[in-house]
């Protein structure tokens, strides 16, 4: 009996040895084909004189000990895919997402039968998706977000009847979704979002789609109204059609969608009302994002009916009437936007309730009244509150607790008075404090000095007064601080100057970002919005920089010389000091602030000449010295050929270009000559061109003067030669 089993055995041995090289051999082609492994994982790893079931990143099936998954994600590796690992015809798992595969895909992997995951994502194949992706019959989920892919979505993709993942989002393509999509019966998760896609949303594409749980087709160029269709996909938990141009009404038939968690339609074109009972039967919905769309209206009371809710953003439209006490009704609120809209009225008190609130903005607004005292109370939990440009008055309550978490403090543009409260120095995460363009009094808050985490500081055009001080090493992390158009007086502040840490470059320069805080709810931008006069003119700052420096005090009283500390400030883009009593000459150090780009010391009483160090100022687009008691020759070269007579008006000493006053000879730095150098000639020849060319000038603006009998000619011709040599 053994000896009629012993072939048997034998050849099922030899088949085995066989699958199991074919496996290993396609996978050492895969691995020759690979040009960069940071890791040495695959380099040290994968060997023929090891058992390839053991390598690294590879599965076998128990029984018949064939590769089933392969598994090389987030390994760094680049290189492209061979044709062998068709031959892993047992392969029911391959994951290469997160490395640097390019490349073509060779058409020999649909040879894998037995495929169910396959996740290409994050890498860099370009070119259209092969057509034969969609012979993979057995697949289940398909990932080739975050490549280059361009062209159209393949309509073969609706043949993989089996699909319940389909991820392609952050790529290149054209045109429209296939209407094809439409039969994958048994999709669940559908990402398509940052991906190009145009045209109209197809009604076809969603009435088999019953199964489908999350959509995401924001940030694309999709248009068109919002096919009713999609409301028959009633499992769905998170709907995202964002950033895109979609238009009409929000559709009622959204209260179909009742176990919806997130809702997405930010950043289109929706308008008109929200229909009352619209929100009645969403009662799961914990995010809703509408914000940047042209909505009308009031706010529907249905809407707080939604007790799950955590993040609530309908800023950027056009909704009137008051804030609905309702809203207190909404106790798990972590995120409220609801700026930039028409909004009037007081903040009604049940806004107390939000006991869980993290982040209030009702910026932009026609809010009115006195800001409800339990706001301040809540600062505990708040960390970002923003109420600019409302017409609030009344006076900023002294009870900010010391266990305040505030980040972002944002009131500027109202009509608030009184002092600012001592108890906000309790805030000790506080990195933007913006009180400008409000009526307080109050002296100059030394005491935030002490906050190490403080980036922005912004008191302008209110009434405040007397001299800025500040105390040891204080406001070391200040990036940009804003005390324009005040009552402040006495001498700069020095010691304030050189306590300036992170613009003196003294902090460890990293990647710029942008002020956020990535909270769980959301990323909150929080230094959105913010303007500053730079370069001459206002501007508006839609999200800013870390490593944006500025420092503004203009339109104030101070007296004295500008401080040469002033010139150790090397990361400062921007510094006005115009508008005050400043006297003096400009300190040559501030041609050592090597990142400026706007320096403003007009209006003030300067003496002296312009130091040729400010030359250095190779960023410099700005330059405003007028109404000062500036003389001497203007430098020339770089920078400077570039600013207009507006930089130096109202000074009567400056002379040179691009003044109209020429500077006299013993005004003017003298070039070296040597007659017996080399160029003697030169000189010489030079000499007597210039008798020629005077000779023919002379006669020729003889004869203008003498045959058009308009002397006028002349004074033109004369002022402009007279300025091209005083230009050499």
């Amino acid at each position: 009996m053994f000896l009629l089993l012993f072939p048997t055995f034998g050849v099922n041995l030899s088949a085995f040895s066989l699958n199991l090289n074919t496996d290993q051999s396609a996978l050492l082609a895969l691995k020759s084909h690979i040009t960069h492994d940071p890791h040495n994982l695959l380099a040290t790893n994968w060997s023929s004189s090891t058992y390839v079931c053991n390598w690294f990143g590879v599965t076998c099936g128990s029984k018949n000990q064939r590769v089933t998954a392969l598994d090389l994600s987030s390994m760094d590796l680049t290189g492209t895919i061979p044709s062998q690992l068709e031959n892993l015809s047992f392969l029911s798992e391959l994951d290469i997402h997160h490395n640097n595969f390019r490349g073509v895909l060779p058409v020999g992997l649909t040879n894998l039968h037995r495929l169910k995951y396959l996740d290409f994502g994050n890498n860099s194949f370009t070119g259209e998706i092969p057509s034969w992706f969609g012979h993979f019959a057995e697949l289940q989920g398909l990932w080739l977000y975050g490549n280059s892919f361009t062209g159209d979505i393949p309509s073969t993709l609706g043949n993989l009847s089996k699909l319940e993942t389909l991820s392609l989002y952050n790529n290149n393509f054209n045109g429209q979704i296939p209407i094809t999509m439409g039969n994958l019966s048994n999709l669940k998760w559908l990402y398509l979002y940052n991906s190009s896609l145009s045209g109209d949303l197809p009604s076809e594409i969603f009435y088999n789609l019953s199964e489908l749980q999350e959509l995401n087709l924001g940030g694309n160029h999709i248009s068109g109204r919002i096919p009713n269709s999609l409301f028959k996909c009633k499992k769905l938990i998170f709907l995202s059609l964002d950033t895109n141009y979609l238009e009409g009404s929000m559709p009622i038939e959204i209260g179909n969608l009742t176990m919806l968690h997130t809702l997405d339609l930010a950043s289109n074109h929706l308008e008109g009302h929200l229909v009352p009972g619209i929100f009645d039967n969403l009662s799961k919905l914990q995010k809703l994002r509408l914000r940047g769309n042209r909505i009308c209206g009031r706010i529907p009371k249905s809407l707080f009916e939604c007790k799950e809710l955590k993040y609530l953003s309908l800023s950027q439209n056009s909704l009137e009437g008051n804030v609905p006490i309702e809203i207190g009704n909404l106790t798990k609120l972590e995120v409220l936007f609801f700026g930039h809209n028409n909004l009037k009225g007081q903040i009604p008190f049940s806004i107390c309730n939000l006991r869980s609130l993290k982040v209030l903005f009702l910026f932009k607004n026609s809010l009115e009244g006195e800001i409800p005292e339990c706001i301040w109370n809540m600062s505990s939990s708040l960390s970002h509150i923003d109420l600019e440009k409302n017409n609030f008055h009344g006076k900023i309550p002294d009870n900010f607790g010391k266990g305040c978490t505030l980040q972002s403090f944002r009131i500027n543009h109202n009509l608030l008075e009184g002092s600012l409260p001592r108890s906000l120095g309790d805030c000790r995460d506080l990195k933007l404090l913006d009180v400008g363009n409000n009526y307080l009094y109050d002296n100059f808050p030394n005491w935030l000095g002490n906050l190490d985490q403080l980036q922005v500081l912004i008191l302008r055009s209110n009434r405040f007064y007397g001299q800025v001080k500040s105390n040891n090493v204080t406001f070391t992390g200040l990036h940009i601080i804003d005390v324009s158009c005040n009552n402040f007086n006495g001498y700069l502040p020095t010691k304030f100057f050189e306590n300036l840490h992170a613009i003196r470059g003294c902090e460890k320069k990293g990647e710029p970002k942008y002020m956020m805080d990535a909270l769980t709810a959301a990323i909150v931008y929080y230094a959105f919005d913010l303007s500053f006069t730079s370069k001459g003119l206002k501007m508006d700052f839609q999200s800013l920089l870390t490593s944006w420096m500025v420092i503004d005090f203009s339109n104030n009283r101070f007296r004295g010389e500008i401080p040469k500390a002033v010139g150790e400030l090397h990361s400062l883009i921007v510094l006005n000091f115009s508008h005050n009593c400043l006297t003096g000459p400009i300190p040559p150090s501030l041609g050592d602030l090597s990142e400026l780009e706007s320096l403003d010391l007009s209006s003030n009483n300067l003496q002296g000449e312009i130091p040729t160090e400010l030359k250095a100022l190779g960023f410099l687009e700005v330059l405003n010295l007028s109404r000062n008691n500036l003389k001497g020759p203007i430098p020339k070269g770089k920078q400077f050929d570039t600013f207009t007579n507006d930089s130096y008006i109202g000074n009567m000493g400056l002379c040179g270009l691009p003044l109209s006053k020429s500077c006299d000879k013993d005004e003017e730095t003298p070039g070296k000559f040597d007659p017996d150098g080399d160029d003697g000639l030169n000189w010489k020849f030079s000499i007597l061109m210039g008798y020629g060319c005077g000779l023919v000038l002379g006669l020729s603006m003889g004869y203008i003067v003498f045959t058009t009998g308009k002397p006028r000619w002349f004074i033109r011709i004369y002022e402009r030669v007279r300025q091209r040599f005083a230009k050499r």
